[in-house]
């Protein structure tokens, strides 16, 4: 009866705004012909109506029409073009297949109606990258990377080499949603950044969206990396796989009912720890992950995917430290077409990331995760051709466990101890329109309603006058404030509560098919946190949710950019100007302890945050010689002012450097097709050193030399930059069918850069001496990988 009452009214609105009688509807999806996977983002074009659409996540398109006859053309990145007539005297469903382009395997190609498409749509500080681009990329230890890619990207920055994470226009690590089909991803890496948690073996498509984010989006403030994963081939089995010096790969793929289900499953793993055991090396680390997706097509309506992912990383230091982490995520999805104007998405999600220490010396063993169970309900409304909406719900549940802390070893003198536990349910509404107002002049608007509860079971801290750090006028410093009290909160009380209204909107005005300019605004709303004084994550940080202490970030941007494609879309040319501010941005005062802290707010304080600068991207989308270079200038600053006239806030109130900013970032990455056989890449890579904060002096006490500090981030480390190089080798780049295969030779940081990570600072025991020692990860790194399929 539900379904009923929900098809009449998505019925009754297409109803309402159908525009004229004597139109008609096509509509259908888009596969890869070769293994029937949906193809996202294919430009569907009507000359003769002047009319362009783009797939949807799962394939899907609708234009309406007059009644008469037409030319589509459908075009893709690495595929032919598709250009077909067709009649239209009645509502049309129409399935199309395209064939993969096999120039794609020795050029990495734009393709210029793809490029047209996205210069009159209202989407800026937005990136995709195609896989076969990424695979052209040289990589460290001979994995091809995702993260790594997008480090190429303006506007994106890591915090130091081998870090974890990425940071986006000046956001740190926690403000990014990084999505594997809708799933969230709280922890990116493997090995401590060496990998990320992405086999691109088994990745479809991805999209980075820096700004002008769309209102189906939530929950952080910084970024939305968006990433499916293959639906897998319907038609034929298959296998893919690679060997490399470190780690190994396989993928297998195949019908489970020919051309109406299908099945992936892939798997990674790393074996330098079984070479170090041979070698005697008492140290150790590994990982290890498995991705699998199944889907069925039921009718020509309704489809039902099962996705997941489960990764796992060890790090043992001679048995003296033990380090284990890990993401684990599940969604189940349905896919149900109401009419040929309404496709609707439903998905029910399970997202967990854990991770644990052991310290042998003291008999510690500690375990936190943070887990959520998350429901969303999307659909795509194609009211006409002129106008698109967008509109759903998301609620998700969380369970934050900061640490389980027990005993181990006959001579531990830990005692056990559980970390409060804590819960929070977030909800949203949003709806949105993409909207053609003229030939030229085309928006995108939308609205976000979030609503976030912290829930009980828990025993809350109270304090004097409600202030849970003090401020100690006699030594000029904060100091944890002594608990007055508690209250009892039961299960599912509200603690603190929040919502917001997050506005989203985005014009763009081309002048021509290859000139346009755009402006974004969007507020984001983020009632998460990670609890971390790191400029990057580490396994070991605590994700905390929002309350009375911890506020949630709100986050206004906007950004005004310039696009040009020229020379018959040869070349495409990207500018953007942006600024970021963020309220209740938690800054910790000095000499705060976060690790297992049960009372995270007598450490935090409250502050703002800005952003601003200028982007560059200039690109050769065609020829044997393919690439780019980007450039991004700007400022990340922090501030946290006193919270009164008596107090002076971290580094007096003033404005200081954000852990991440970095003035200067230039990526040139490029792909030459040497020949059928070879082809070449090479990726150079600059920043500004990173913000530090250095000893200004020292002093003696009780025969000690103890260096004295400044103020926060007014130093910083000596720039960061590398070139690494690539070579790919095809042996029989004509064989389409059967065993093929490809060798890839890497360098990283091909003239050994020695690029700082950190500097510590102490006394020469010899000499007695201040020194500073730097520290760096990487040197020069070469790698062989063999990549097969059949």
């Amino acid at each position: 009866m539900k379904n009923k009452i929900l098809y009449l009214f998505l019925l009754s609105m297409t109803a309402f705004t159908a525009f004229s009688q004597g139109k008609v509807t096509l509509s259908g999806t888009i596969a890869n012909k070769q293994n029937n996977e949906t193809l996202i983002g294919v430009n569907i074009t009507i000359p003769e109506a002047n009319v362009s659409v783009i797939s949807n996540s799962y394939g899907f398109y609708s234009i309406t029409l007059p009644k008469g006859n037409y030319t589509i053309i459908m075009s893709s990145m690495g595929f032919d073009t598709i250009e077909e007539s067709i009649s239209l005297t009645e509502n049309t469903k129409k399935n199309f297949v395209m064939i993969e382009n096999s120039k794609a395997l020795q050029e990495v190609i734009v393709h210029s109606n793809k490029t047209k498409a996205n210069i009159r749509k209202p989407e800026m500080s937005t990136n995709k990258l195609s896989i076969a681009t990424i695979k052209k990329m040289p990589a460290v230890m001979g994995e091809v990377d995702v993260l790594k890619s997008i480090l190429q990207l303006p506007g994106v920055t890591n915090a130091q080499e081998g870090a974890s994470g990425f940071n986006v226009r000046g956001g740190s690590v926690d403000g990014n949603l990084v999505l594997l089909d809708e799933a969230v991803v709280y922890n990116t890496s493997h090995l401590f950044g060496f990998f990320s948690v992405f086999n691109s073996d088994v990745i479809k498509d991805l999209k980075l969206y820096k700004g002008g984010i769309p209102a189906n989006f939530g929950g952080r403030v910084s970024s939305v990396l968006d990433i499916y994963q293959k639906e897998g081939n319907n038609k034929e089995f298959h296998a893919t796989g690679g060997i490399g010096s470190i780690s190994s790969r396989l993928l297998i793929e195949g019908p489970i009912v020919k051309e109406k289900g299908s099945f992936v499953i892939a798997s990674r793993g790393s074996y330098a720890h079984l070479l170090m055991k041979l070698a005697d090396e008492p140290n150790s680390a590994y990982f290890y992950d498995i991705n699998a997706k199944l889907n069925y097509k039921l009718n020509d309506k309704n489809s039902v995917f099962v996705s997941g992912y489960f990764g796992k990383d060890n790090t043992n230091l001679n048995n003296a430290i033990i380090n284990d982490y890990g993401n684990s995520l599940i969604n189940l999805r349905w896919n149900h077409i109401f009419s040929d104007k309404i496709f609707s998405n439903a998905s029910a999600i399970y997202s967990d990331y854990n991770y644990g220490l052991q310290i042998n010396s003291v008999g510690i063993d500690w375990k936190s995760d943070v887990k959520n169970y998350n429901f969303k309900y999307d659909f795509k409304h194609y009211v006409s051709n002129n106008l698109t909406l967008n509109y759903g719900l998301n609620s998700i549940y969380y369970t934050f466990n900061p640490g389980t802390i027990d005993a181990f070893g006959e001579t531990s003198s830990i005692n056990p101890k559980q970390i409060p536990k804590k819960y929070a349910f977030e909800n949203a509404l949003y709806i949105s329109a993409e909207q053609k107002l003229s030939e030229k002049l085309s928006i995108n608007y939308g609205l976000r309603f979030s609503d976030f509860h912290r829930l009980g079971p828990e025993e809350i801290s109270t304090y004097s006058n409600n202030q849970a750090v003090l401020f100690n006028q006699d030594f000029q410093i904060y100091e944890e404030a002594t608990p007055t009290g508690t209250i009892s909160y039961k299960k599912n009380q509200k603690i603190a509560s929040f919502n917001n209204l997050e506005p989203r909107m985005a014009v763009a005005y081309s002048f021509n098919n290859n000139q346009s300019i755009k402006a974004s605004y969007n507020r984001m709303s983020q009632y998460l946190h990670l609890i971390s004084n790191t400029a990057s994550a580490s396994p070991l940080d605590i994700w905390a949710p929002s309350d009375q202490y911890l506020k949630p970030e709100i986050l206004d941007q906007v950004a005004f950019g310039y696009f040009q494609n020229f020379k018959d879309d040869k070349y495409s040319i990207e500018a953007e100007t942006f600024y970021k501010k963020t309220k209740n941005k938690a800054d910790y005062i000095d000499g705060a302890e976060l690790i297992a802290n049960d009372a995270i707010e007598r450490v935090l304080l409250n502050g703002e945050a800005r952003s601003y600068g200028l982007e560059l991207l200039f690109k050769k989308n065609s020829g044997r010689l393919t690439g780019w270079i980007s450039y991004t200038l700007s400022k990340a600053e922090q501030r946290t002012p006193g919270r009164n006239a008596d107090e002076p806030g971290i580094n007096a109130g003033q404005w200081y450097r954000a852990n991440y900013d970095k003035l200067h970032n230039l990526s040139v990455t490029s792909a030459y097709s040497l020949s059928p056989k070879w082809t070449l890449g090479g990726i150079f890579t600059y920043q500004s050193g990173k913000a530090a904060t250095f000893p200004n002096g020292k002093y003696l006490y009780q025969g000690m030399t103890v260096p004295s500090y400044g103020l926060r981030n007014e130093n910083s480390l000596s720039a960061y930059h590398h070139l690494d190089l690539s070579a790919t080798y095809v042996p029989k780049p004509e064989k389409q069918k059967g065993w093929q295969s490809e060798w890839v030779f890497s360098i990283y940081n091909v003239y050994n850069r020695s690029n700082a990570a950190s500097y510590t600072f102490g006394q020469n025991p010899d000499t007695g001496d201040s020194e500073a020692r730097r520290i760096s990860i990487f040197g020069i790194i070469p790698s062989v990988t063999y990549n097969f399929k059949f």
